[in-house]
């Protein structure tokens, strides 16, 4: 799964458009990074930039961002609404997927340590980041400002984390931190600002400022009348989607302006959101009206309808959606292919794709009948008694040929590794060890891979089963192939198991993937036969 990291750097510079545009710029070209966002504001003369990376080149993006600044930005001269300490305010590191908040952290201080020794700059860590209570939270660290910077920098107590503690003239300091993704989102209201504004007193954490908390944790809000939509919103900010998402927010408005009798007209995402924040939406809804979708397309639509999202502008999955904008499209030369060209590339005369290649697609293949039936069978007057049975086999099929397809071109470059490992240098007793270490290391993943194919495959016969026993006996022969073919798809992979395993040294690793790879392809014996009884029972009756 791919990891996204969100940095969203505030520069104190909101004017002057070559300054801005080389600060993007300098994102823009790091290895990595996606820009998605430039927002200046000429009034607090500060420009918010938000992108995304994995953890591997997230904190090149930030340093190579600052250093422009360096260079441009001289604090001396700065004047602007908004609170600030540092030409680099302040620099946040965001978990978006399959990222978590300490993995952040350790990017926060990483910044730190290299923006302390490259630029030469004082840095502060807050929130999450940071372990000393009194110096957490971001205006206690900023209170001051860039004016009172001079002095405070050298009270021991504000000694920086990174950096030595003297003061910078041209540029301040900057504070580094970790926190999670902040949602804004607002819910349109048919009432008055006030009416508005009284519910989200009611939902906001704080609450009305009357020593009783609200009925939302991690959420800001207000009610405000907005002219250009003729109506009121509740804005707020979810400080942390996983404790408060946006639909858990929506429902709990839309049940309090009912009680008042005040009519909820849809929300907006204001800027982007996380995918993971739409699929919990998904799911909510889809439990608690009893749905049945699999498709990460439908799911979408399903929020996009549920929380009214298109009320007051479009909105468009594709530039909301966080993992959506910056989706690369899957380097699947093999499964990307037509059957024909895939199966005459089979054919051709070289090595690759082989057996393994060939494994995995007949797996899916296999899998893939096994979904088709039991979805043919859902949703038929006469077999609605078991709707109940088939939503539980049809998504782990469903999910199967999913994972499986990928598995095509895997096995295509699972020797990779061990090819580079071959070229490596052998001269000296030093580069043998290494060299032999890497053909090594290279030959568990190609064995890996085939054996992914076979864990996949073999997580699915419980389903084929039961698709057997209930599903559509007119599509007999379907589940006769896909059970065959899956049991096929898995004994070409662990033939291709056993054809690396002698190279391996590790008689430890050896006996364990022999044995759990013995055991799968004789399951997978075992549950073909089985299946194809039950089939030839049922159509004797």
């Amino acid at each position: 799964m791919k990891k996204i990291v969100e940095c969203v750097p505030n520069f104190s510079e909101g004017r002057n458009e070559e300054i801005i545009n080389a600060i993007a710029d300098a994102i823009r070209q790091t290895e990595g990074c996606t820009l998605l966002d430039v927002d200046p504001g000429k009034s607090t003369n500060r420009t918010v930039y938000t992108f995304v990376g994995s953890p591997e080149h997230i904190v090149d993006g930030a340093i190579n961002a600052a250093k422009v600044a360096r260079k441009l930005i001289d604090m001396r001269h700065h004047k602007g609404e908004h609170p600030r300490m540092g030409a680099l305010d302040v620099c946040p590191f965001i978990p978006v997927a399959n990222v978590t908040m300490e993995e952040c952290v350790e990017l926060a201080k990483e910044f730190g340590r290299r923006a302390a020794e490259e630029i030469g700059i004082p840095v502060y860590l807050y929130e999450y980041a940071q372990e000393k209570e009194y110096r957490k939270r971001l205006p206690d660290i900023r209170q001051g400002e860039y004016e009172g910077l001079r002095e405070k920098i050298h009270k021991p107590e504000w000694k920086p984390d990174f950096g030595s503690a003297e003061f910078i003239p041209e540029w301040g300091a900057t504070v580094a931190g970790a926190r999670f993704f902040l949602i804004a989102y607002n819910i349109n209201i048919l009432g008055t600002n006030n009416q508005a504004h009284r519910i989200a007193l009611d939902l906001r954490e704080a609450g009305r400022g009357d020593g009783q908390p609200g009925l939302l944790k991690e959420v800001k809000a207000i009610g405000w009348w907005v002219n250009e939509y003729n109506m009121a919103q509740i804005s707020m900010n979810l400080t942390n989607f996983k404790v408060t998402p946006p639909h858990i927010a929506f429902e709990e408005a839309k049940r309090i302006a009912k009680e008042i009798n005040v009519g909820v007209a849809g929300s907006e995402i204001v800027g982007l959101i996380p995918l993971e924040a739409m699929l919990m939406a998904a799911d909510y809804y889809i439990e608690k009206e009893n749905l049945f979708i699999l498709d990460e397309d439908q799911k979408i639509k399903l929020v996009i309808d549920r929380l009214g999202l298109n009320s007051v502008s479009q909105f468009d999955p594709k530039k909301r959606i966080i993992e959506y904008i910056i989706k690369e499209e899957a380097v699947e030369p093999l499964a990307g292919m037509t059957v024909r060209a895939f199966i005459e590339e089979v054919a051709a005369r070289s090595s690759a794709p082989g057996g393994g290649s060939a494994s995995a697609a007949i797996a899916a293949i296999g899998s893939g009948l096994g979904a088709m039936v039991a979805k043919l069978t859902y949703g038929v007057r006469k077999f609605e008694h078991l709707e109940k049975d088939l939503r539980k086999i049809i998504p782990p099929l469903h999910n199967a040929v999913q994972s499986l397809i990928p598995m095509i071109d895997a096995d295509t470059n699972a020797f990779n590794d061990y090819m580079e490992a071959l070229r490596l240098p052998k001269d000296t007793e030093e580069e043998k060890r290494v060299r032999e270490q890497k053909m090594q290391d290279g030959l568990k993943k190609a064995i890996e891979v085939p054996l992914g194919t076979m864990r996949l495959g073999d997580a699915v016969w419980d389903a084929m089963v039961e698709c057997a026993k209930i599903g559509n006996i007119a599509s007999k022969s379907d589940v006769e192939v896909g059970a065959r073919a899956l049991e096929v798809g898995i004994w070409g992979a662990y033939r291709n198991v056993l054809i690396n395993l002698p190279g391996i040294k590790d008689e430890e690793f050896k006996q364990r993937i022999l044995a759990e790879a013995e055991a799968m392809v004789g399951r997978a014996k075992a549950k073909c036969d089985e299946i194809l009884k039950i089939l030839d029972d049922r159509d004797k009756k």
